[in-house]
């Protein structure tokens, strides 16, 4: 029987699609609602509530991370809306926090399964120390040289992106869909490309199979529909 860590990470290896769940990205419609249409159709969900944008933040940190209960609370309803929709736990989406190990392991006998860390958060080996071995850690890059300096890091997968130029996250320079399978080959761990990933540009993405999407879904007039397109090209 399989442990705990080693079912995430069969789940992780077998996933193509990973749902940045921002709600503030969901303008017309209950950002719930709309997950709910999503859960069956992805592999993955990354909690990350928009910070709350403020002079003295915005001096500080381009983009700083969400408030511990913001993040808690979305990521407890997420929980809670998953383990209704996909009663299944094998065929669930896994549930992951943006930026915080404080929400990961508070959360983490209600189903969380780690945390996602960008170039700025926690060191990778103090929060796999907080997490313990069984939670799934991701990491943002950016580079080549970031790449290459997580090979001896005790993480889960990468974030690689901007693949394509991303008004969500306010990047004009994307990094390309190329170097973006450059960087897939070069690391033991799967990598999810993100920025400016459409159903329309992900079929440039079918050499690595798989993606990181926000707007793409949240903000489309039918979510469904874009997530299986998403989907077939990614499995292209």
């Amino acid at each position: 029987m399989q442990d705990q860590g080693e079912n995430y990470r069969k789940r992780l290896g077998e996933a193509r699609l990973l749902l940045i769940f921002s709600p503030e990205l969901v303008s017309e419609a209950d950002p719930l609602e709309r997950l709910r249409l999503l859960i069956p159709h992805v592999d993955i969900i990354q909690v990350r509530p928009k910070p709350v944008a403020t002079e003295q933040r915005s001096m500080i940190a381009a983009d700083p991370p969400a408030e511990a209960r913001a993040t808690h609370d979305w990521a407890e309803r997420v929980l809670e809306l998953v383990a209704e929709a996909a009663p299944d736990e094998e065929t669930r989406p896994l549930v992951m926090v943006n930026d915080r190990v404080d929400v990961a392991m508070a959360l983490r006998d209600r189903g969380c399964a780690g945390v996602h860390l960008g170039q700025s958060d926690l060191p990778t080996a103090e929060a796999r120390s907080l997490l313990g071995e069984d939670a799934i850690i991701g990491l943002s890059t950016h580079s080549m040289s970031d790449v290459a300096i997580t090979l001896d890091q005790p993480i889960d997968y990468l974030g690689y992106g901007p693949v394509f130029a991303s008004t969500t996250k306010g990047y004009s320079e994307a990094r390309g869909p190329e170097t973006a399978w450059v960087a897939s080959e070069a690391v033991g761990v799967p990598l999810f490309p993100i920025g400016g990933i459409t159903p329309a540009n992900a079929t440039e993405l079918k050499n690595i199979g798989r993606a990181a999407v926000g707007s793409a879904l949240l903000s489309a007039r039918d979510p469904v529909e874009a997530a299986l397109t998403l989907r077939a090209a990614l499995e292209a």
